[in-house]
């Protein structure tokens, strides 16, 4: 059994978080939070830093502005560099400045604030994609003439000559004239035919087709046609 290997880069995070973490309670307890009040204060600045990390990298994929999450996650950084810079020794934790106790009470409204912004901040990145199924496509309806002739009217009854005996062979019916089907119906109809063959396992039938693309009878035989 092969033990897994260290990461170097995961133990680099892991030491400079704690450090980080560490810095942050003891700036906290200077300024006058004590007991779990102290712990509280690494854990959200790090979940602001993470937050805004994250939302910054959703919405940089999603081409849309990035520039509410740097803000935040710059006061993130600030904060966290702030109290590592101040352990250093050039902040005296015995006798906190007043304006750095105003900023560490401040802290638990600022980060909420900010968490909101990032949680619930509007991005069409969010919204689901639609399959070709789900998308309310109109109906195609040829167009038909509106200027037909009136109906001529009915002639009078007459009385029928006898029938022959032997009535000659009925003409073979003129074939159907071709439908014209749009190429966007057809492109929309392939997907339709790819979905359901995918999920099936089986080439989709005339009558499953008219009936997810809603189409009269003749139009999704013109189409299945096409689609073979």
């Amino acid at each position: 059994m092969r033990l897994p290997r260290p990461d170097a880069v995961l133990i680099q995070a892991a030491i400079a978080g704690a450090l980080s973490f560490a810095h942050l309670h003891d700036v906290a307890e200077a300024a006058g939070q004590h007991d779990w009040k102290a712990w509280a204060y690494p854990v959200s600045v790090d979940l602001l830093l993470v937050a805004a990390w994250r939302r910054m990298r959703h919405l940089k994929s999603a081409g849309e502005p990035v520039g509410s999450a740097w803000t935040w996650f710059g006061i993130a950084l600030a904060a966290s560099l702030g109290a590592n810079v101040a352990t250093a020794g050039l902040l005296d934790l015995t006798d906190v400045p007043a304006w750095l106790r105003i900023l560490v009470a401040g802290w638990p409204a600022l980060a909420f604030f900010g968490g909101t912004l990032l949680a619930h901040g509007n991005s069409t990145a969010t919204e689901p994609e639609l399959t070709p199924e789900e998308v309310d496509l109109p109906v195609y309806e040829p167009d038909l003439p509106t200027d037909l002739p009136d109906a001529e009217p009915e002639p009078e009854a007459v009385e029928a000559p006898p029938a022959p005996a032997a009535l000659p062979a009925a003409p073979a019916p003129a074939p159907t004239p071709a439908v014209a089907v749009p190429a966007a119906l057809v492109d929309h109809a392939r997907k339709v035919a790819d979905d359901h063959r995918a999920r099936t396992g089986e080439p989709i039938d005339t009558e499953t087709l008219r009936v997810r693309l809603g189409v009269p009878p003749h139009f999704a035989t013109a189409i299945a046609a096409q689609l073979t």
